[in-house]
């Protein structure tokens, strides 16, 4: 017998939960309120210093006290904060209301250019935010880069004096550097961390976006020193000439400190996120070795960098407040800045060299269409590098005075870090053998940055040598081995990393035909730019120097002209970057590359909570070619499949 339902009764259709309509983009806190905020900040602070000083009246900014400066960048910082709307959520809670929440999370998802331009708590949006802004930032160190080549075309004819000369130095390397710091944690780790293990978000997204907001007074604040005239002492800031030098040196450390406390939050935000918010079944086993390699940065950036911020911070009270931290005569010691800064600053040489190992090994494993080889060996070799990073940092003091007595153990330990990356290396000849490699523009990238890092660490076990540094210390050979290291490394890992993964990020694809004249020209022009630097240290050419001898001339032509060209090819991809983005536009939806890894799983761009469901894990990203291997990840699993034997509930299930 047919039972009969009762239609249900007419009425109102019921209502979702109501969104209000967005105010206008100029009410709502953004950059235009953070510059105010800044402005005001800025000489509320510069007031304050002027009032401790005792000196109310200054006729130029030149004339100012350091006080009035390092309080001016303070409060200038702190406004700028505020006017991005960064403690508006700590004002409602101390209020007794609750955070409003992002229009991400309540089904309302933002579109267009406005929300890349204010505090945002979508980790996407602030990879894309970190992405143009490394961009900017590495141009303004090229173009620096290109004043230091320019000046010595000549021994004797000069276009900047002495004192100019430096300044261009010290901010070349200053940007390179501090800001280049977060140019793969920024983008790609802050963009794809939570993509790659399945989770909808990271853990503190208010931290993630604060840290990347900081990077711009830290970026403007750097700058501000050229106004000054700039400071003598290069990237390190060694006292005692820091503290001897006028006030650009105040941009230099707080600009340095602010950097630090962007890292420090980023780190600390990835190792909370990869611990507690991976998919049910995303083993330790399974972790794709992008985010392993975020894993071990994030934890050199937790542990070294605090150092760093305490010397830049002692070094300004030095200025400031008349404190002795550094000042051999008043009972400190500029020894111990150089200790501090570098138990940062060579951790900091692998903060910039892991994350390209970590990129490069994604995407060997895509075009090679191979399993990675020895995953568990690549492993070993990130965190033992990781690890021993922070025992070799007195090989930088070899000339500075070091007890005797300890230059055997930093010799030891400084050519022990080679076993492990000899690991990385060879997990990557494992993975090129017998392999039918597609030489795509990410993987020529992957390779050449194979290449350059090769004989940056082969150069790298002369400087770890006593002899052969004490021969080659403060010499071009060192500029030489550092760049091989880490624009050979760093910078070639970026581009592969922009080629691959721009498309899942935007959904268009750079020009190819421009992609592999970019590739290139940058390739060649980098080798024909670095590499006679090793014979200009061997033949006595000293670093930070705008005059040298006459016989060293033809060779600093060369690479002055290289260094042009080099250039030229970074103006090729920022041609093809513009035009792709705006006028070319050539769309990229699925999943141009074939590859197994979770990010490229999901719709392009992702959706704003990444995932419909929490995914399931099932097996490895890199079974590439394995007879019937099961897919990445089950999208959508049936409900309550978490923990049973369907997916062992292996890591963190998000919240």
């Amino acid at each position: 017998m047919a039972i009969e339902i009762e239609p249900e009764r007419a009425g109102p259709a019921p209502r979702g939960p109501e969104v209000a309509a967005p105010r206008p983009y100029w009410l709502r806190p953004g950059i235009h309120t953070g510059v105010i905020g800044a402005v005001a900040g800025y000489f509320l602070g510069h007031w304050l210093g002027d009032l401790i000083a005792g000196d109310f009246v200054r006729s130029t900014l030149a004339d100012t006290n350091d006080a009035a400066i390092v309080l001016g960048y303070a409060v200038g910082t702190i406004g700028w904060l505020a006017g991005l709307g960064v403690f508006n959520d700590l004002g409602r809670l101390m209020l007794g209301k609750p955070p409003a929440k992002e229009p991400r999370l309540r089904g309302a998802a933002e579109t267009g250019l406005a929300r890349y331009f204010r505090f945002t708590l979508d980790h996407k949006v602030v990879g894309i935010q970190y992405l143009y802004s490394m961009i900017a930032y590495f141009l303004t160190g090229g173009l620096f880069a290109m004043a230091i080549r320019s000046e010595l075309l000549s021994p004797s004819y000069h276009l900047l004096g002495p004192e100019q000369y430096l300044m261009v130095v010290g901010l070349h390397g200053t940007m390179m550097m501090m800001m280049m710091s977060s140019v793969i944690l920024g983008p790609f780790g802050q963009y794809f961390a939570p993509l790659l293990i399945g989770s909808k978000r990271v853990a503190f997204p208010r931290l993630e976006a604060l840290g990347f907001w900081l990077t711009v007074p830290a970026y403007f604040i750097l700058l501000s020193a050229l106004m000054m005239g700039g400071f003598p002492t290069g990237w390190t800031g060694y006292e005692p000439l820091a503290t001897q030098s006028t006030q650009p040196m105040d941009a230099y450390f707080f600009a340095f400190g602010l950097m630090g406390i962007s890292m420090i939050l980023a780190g600390f935000n990835i190792i909370v996120t990869v611990i507690n918010y991976r998919a049910p079944g995303m083993r330790w086993s399974r972790l794709p070795m992008f985010v392993w390699s975020m894993f071990g940065v994030a934890f050199l950036q937790v542990l070294a960098v605090p150092v760093l911020i305490g010397a830049c911070y002692m070094a300004l009270t030095d200025r400031t407040f008349q404190t002795a931290f550094f000042t051999n005569q008043l009972g400190g010691s500029s020894y111990l800045y150089q200790d501090l800064f570098w138990f940062f600053g060579h951790p900091e040489v692998y903060i910039l060299a892991l994350p390209g190992f970590g990129i490069v090994a994604e995407i060997i494993s895509v075009f090679c269409r191979k399993p990675l080889f020895g995953y568990k060996v690549m492993v070993a070799g990130i965190l033992g590098v990781g690890i021993l990073s922070f025992f070799v940092w007195q090989h930088h003091l070899f000339m500075s005075g070091i007890n005797s007595d300890m230059r055997p153990l930093f010799m030891l330990t400084t050519e022990l870090i080679s076993i492990p990356t000899g690991f990385i290396f060879l997990v990557a000849m494992g993975t090129f053998w017998k392999a039918k490699i597609r030489f795509s523009i990410p993987m020529l990238f992957a390779l050449a940055f194979y290449f350059n890092f090769l004989i940056g660490g082969i150069s790298g076990v002369f400087l770890s040598d006593v002899p052969a540094d004490t021969t080659e210390h403060g010499s071009f050979f060192v500029m030489a081995h550092f760049h091989y290291t880490i624009m050979g490394g760093l910078i070639f890992a970026f581009m592969a990393g922009i080629y691959y993964w721009l498309p899942k990020m935007t959904g268009i694809k750079l020009n190819e035909t421009l992609g592999k004249i970019h590739f290139w020209t940058m390739f060649i022009f980098f080798n024909t730019t670095f590499l006679p630097l090793f014979a200009l240290g061997l033949l006595g050419m000293p670093r930070r120097v705008f005059e040298y001898a006459r016989n060293l001339e033809t060779l600093n032509d060369w690479v002055s002209i290289s260094a042009f060209c080099l250039g030229g090819s970074m103006l090729i991809f920022l041609i093809n970057f513009v035009m792709s983005m705006t006028f070319w536009r050539e769309r990229e939806a699925g999943n141009p590359w074939r590859a197994r890894s979770l990010e490229w799983q999901v719709s392009t761009p992702p959706p704003p909570e990444n995932f419909e469901r929490v995914p399931v894990i099932l097996a490895s990203p890199y079974d590439y070619g394995v007879r019937d291997a099961l897919p990445v990840a089950d999208l959508n699993p049936p409900p309550g499949v978490i923990g049973s034997a369907y997916a062992p509930a292996s890591g963190g299930v998000e919240g």
